[in-house]
């Protein structure tokens, strides 16, 4: 047996190394996946506007051309509303003649893709379960694909959202029925869960998933100062306190300066 200071450095020297392992491990590089791409809305991107995600005016929500509609693998029932993704044309599959190489894009997931069940999933199903597949702004999908090639295998990796300003939110609805649609996430871009505590009440209230990017409250909340809890994806929580003042409208939207990161 080795003496007692042996040992110990050993001991000190294993503990280094199997650290030194974990941090690698933490950023090990995330993994390219395959999927496919088309694209739709014109040229301009404006028959992108509105969608499964709710945000209406992508222009005004933060979202721009840089859009895409998600297969049902992908949009998970809405839970992908938000969430950026890196793509770039798979050179390994594509016919070079389609292919813009050494390119990639990062678009925002705002609207769902829904499966076709009347063709096959290789000629026209495109975004037939269980098919990853990404629908994008056509602006977008001409930064990785020539026009004329219409579908291109891809690479994808999910990455974190960059966005200009805060978090904005939208209230919809009536009295008792408060829909609120929140807009431009950046980080993980997606929302995990979202409470809302009102001027006369010192208790966050948990708000419902909706649909897509949206989250409802049955409280009778309308005309007061309100603050909103967000926590998304990642377990990030931010805190946005008075956002709404209160006599606010509904249809109104209120821009945060407070920013996931």
């Amino acid at each position: 047996m080795a003496p007692a200071p042996a040992r110990a450095i050993a001991v000190v020297l294993l503990t280094f190394v199997c650290c030194g392992c974990a941090m690698a491990a933490d950023k090990a590089p995330i993994k390219w996946l395959r999927a496919h791409a088309t694209f739709y809305g014109g040229a301009d991107a404006s028959d992108t506007m509105g969608g499964a995600c709710g945000y209406g005016n992508l222009y005004l929500a933060g979202y721009g051309t840089r859009t895409a509609a998600l297969s049902t693998v992908l949009f998970n029932d809405g839970a992908a509303c938000g969430q950026c993704y890196k793509i770039a044309c798979d050179r390994k599959l594509a016919d070079p003649m389609w292919c813009k190489p050494g390119v990639s894009v990062t678009v925002t997931a705002t609207n769902f893709c829904p499966p076709n069940n009347a063709l096959p999933s290789d000629n026209g199903g495109w975004c037939n379960p269980p098919r990853p597949h990404f629908d994008m702004a056509q602006p977008a999908w001409e930064k990785i694909g020539v026009y004329k090639g219409g579908i291109i295998p891809v690479m994808y990796q999910r990455v974190p959202c960059m966005k200009k300003g805060g978090v904005r939110f939208k209230i919809d609805g009536h009295d008792y029925f408060n829909l609120v649609t929140v807009m431009n996430v950046a980080a993980a871009g997606s929302i995990k869960s979202m409470d809302v505590k009102s001027s006369d009440s010192n208790d966050w209230m948990p708000m419902s998933h909706n649909w897509g990017a949206n989250w409802h409250s049955l409280a009778n909340l309308t005309g007061k100062m309100l603050s909103f809890r967000l926590t998304d994806t990642d377990g990030q929580t931010v805190v946005f306190n008075n956002i709404v003042p209160g006599g606010w409208k509904f249809g109104q939207t209120f821009a945060s300066k407070q920013q996931f990161k």
